[in-house]
């Protein structure tokens, strides 16, 4: 499948790989009773890489509430140790800062 024009195909495919590995990982944990997070999580960054892929602004809102998910879900868990925070929504917190660029937002539909 070829990537719609201007979409932003290779930071989609970035979210595929890790939404991937977050989804298979979360199965597993999931069904030794662990937390469901990383299935929800890994299944959201998928759908988002897909709807960015086609060029799809619904890809961006999708990522960014995955991140709003996961900010949640971090303090939820472990409150306000800082380096623990810093570990669990340093990366999507950085890779939304993608999401300003106005050349990516022009190339979603």
């Amino acid at each position: 499948m070829k990537p719609a024009r201007g979409s932003p195909w290779i930071f989609a495919s970035i979210l595929l790989l890790c939404g991937i590995a977050l989804a298979g990982g979360g199965v597993e944990l999931a069904l030794l009773g662990g937390s469901t997070y990383y299935l929800v999580t890994g299944v959201a960054l998928i759908a988002s890489a897909v709807l960015l892929w086609r060029g799809n602004r619904w890809g961006m809102w999708l990522y960014l509430l995955a991140v709003v998910y996961t900010v949640v879900w971090s303090f939820w868990e472990i409150g306000m140790d800082g380096w623990a925070l810093a570990s669990r929504i340093g990366v999507p917190l950085l890779l939304a800062l993608y999401f300003l660029l106005p050349r990516v937002r022009r190339g979603l539909q």
